[in-house]
């Protein structure tokens, strides 16, 4: 089992900055891409940035030269530096990764999702 924990959500004001992480854990042999997606009230879950394994990024154009992702140097865990926030950026943020388990089975695992609410 691999396990994704987020954390850093909350309340911020328009321009203001937040940062997320989200923690893999569990039966993790490798772990080749980690990003985040968001979920707005009523609408579809989206794409926000992606980190992988070899170094490359990758973001929404909604989020390009605002926000920052990065990953710490086992690799397990991923950040989302998230500047100049906007209301429309107010969402459920979710950490994914896909990878291979201990076993050697490829796996696509979600985190339980993190509040962001920017205020005007």
């Amino acid at each position: 089992q691999v396990q994704l924990v987020e954390s850093g959500g909350g309340l911020v004001q328009a321009g203001g900055s937040l940062s997320l992480s989200c923690a893999a854990s569990g039966t993790i042999l490798r772990l080749n891409v980690m990003g985040w997606y968001r979920q707005a009230p009523g609408k579809q879950r989206e794409f926000v940035a992606v980190s992988f394994s070899g170094g490359s990024t990758n973001y929404a154009d909604s989020v390009k030269g605002r926000f920052i992702i990065s990953r710490d140097s086992a690799g397990n865990t991923v950040y989302l530096q998230m500047n100049s926030l906007k209301p429309e950026d107010t969402a459920v943020y979710f950490c994914n990764a896909d990878g291979v388990d201990w076993t050697g089975r490829p796996g696509s695992y979600w985190g339980q999702g993190t509040q962001v609410t920017v205020s005007s």
